[in-house]
């Protein structure tokens, strides 16, 4: 019911919200050295922008209205998952309207962004690994994770206070990396959003397994390959209906976009992919679910990287990689689904790695 409502909602009212975007002159800014080196993007300058908080309101409202249908309440790991989805977005909105107010393509320096969204993740943090139910689960871990929490890499081995340091370093550093990652992959139509339905739909997936095979009175004979994840359910709806949401803006924002995500969406995308990893201890999974972010992020580092090293060289004609492609005369369409197919091959073998590593424990 939760997908269903913001499906609805983002494929039936993104019209609506469109007109009064173009009302109030959110139109896209195209950098110069884009439109220089890919005239095609030209075309785009002023396609209503920032549609990121269609699908951030759709993906709340068909949350909260199947959580109260079915007559439970919010579980925190999910309210979790909309504070840094609405922050991360918050941060990115604030670095849309800037640029749309001065129509240049400068917003938020990078600095500024990182500070904008450390001030969201740090006490994101802080509730994650307080405040525990009734038989002692945070929705938090002090363990660095990969299928599940790691126990030798227990944050808080060293001390409680250097224990709070690194755990809040630690999730600072996959909030900042994945949220700007997937701003990063956004630069061509349909693209974040089409890899964001996967990756989403992914981690929906894991939490709904994590559901099924829990520590607290589950099956006896399968408890050790049982999670002590909290809220799984409300977990897998939270990002069953941000994937839901997403497919619904993807038939507007698909090649030829009528509407553009923006900063404030492919950051809150960021916030809900950073919340999903932590929250179902399979922080270190992240670098193959979100592989094609990764790709995006990897690709400017190693440009950036070889330029120096070079003295001035070039590794790609230009970054992120897709940009690469569109320079050696790929098809706008053509990178991006096939940049999705790399999205599903990815997450399908992550979410496989996942369940294999269950079947070892209780096999």
């Amino acid at each position: 019911m939760a997908a269903a409502i913001s499906l609805a909602f983002t494929l039936f009212l993104t019209p609506v919200f469109l007109r009064l975007f173009r009302k109030w002159g959110w139109g896209q800014v195209i950098r110069t050295p884009e439109s220089v080196h890919n005239p095609s993007h030209e075309a785009k300058r002023g396609t209503p922008t920032m549609g990121g908080v269609i699908f951030i309101v759709g993906s709340i409202v068909g949350y909260f209205t199947g959580v109260f249908v079915s007559g439970e309440v919010p579980a925190l790991s999910a309210i979790l998952v909309i504070w840094l989805m609405v922050g991360f977005g918050a941060v990115g909105f604030i670095d849309d309207y800037m640029k749309v107010r001065s129509q240049r393509s400068l917003g938020l320096s990078g600095w500024r962004k990182v500070i904008g969204q450390l001030l969201v993740i740090i006490p994101f943090g802080i509730v994650a690994l307080s405040f525990p139910n009734k038989w002692g689960q945070t929705p938090a871990s002090a363990s660095i994770s990969l299928f599940r929490d790691i126990t030798w890499l227990n944050l808080f081995a060293f001390g409680v206070i250097l224990g709070w340091i690194l755990y809040l370093a630690w999730i600072s550093i996959i909030g900042v990396a994945t949220s700007n990652s997937v701003n990063l992959t956004d630069g061509l139509d349909g693209l974040a959003a089409g890899a964001g339905v996967i990756v989403v739909g992914a981690y929906s997936v894991i939490a709904f397994w994590q559901f099924k095979q829990p520590c607290i009175g589950g099956d006896p004979d399968a408890l050790g390959g049982c999670y002590e994840v909290r809220d799984p359910f409300n977990l897998a709806i939270i990002a069953a209906s941000v994937a839901a949401s997403l497919i619904g803006f993807l038939w507007w924002n698909a090649p030829k976009a009528k509407v553009f995500m923006g900063d404030v969406g492919s950051m809150a995308i960021g916030g809900v992919i950073t919340a999903m990893a932590i929250l179902t201890r399979t922080e270190l999974l992240l670098l193959v679910i979100a592989g094609v972010f990764v790709l995006s992020s990897g690709s400017v580092i190693l440009q950036r990287a070889y330029f120096k090293i070079t003295r001035g060289k070039r590794l790609f004609l230009m970054s992120p990689f897709h940009h690469h492609l569109e320079m050696r005369g790929w098809s706008e369409v053509t990178i991006v689904v096939r940049m999705w197919i790399i999205a599903g091959l990815l997450a399908v073998s992550a979410v496989g790695l996942f369940y294999v590593e269950w079947l070892t424990r209780v096999g």
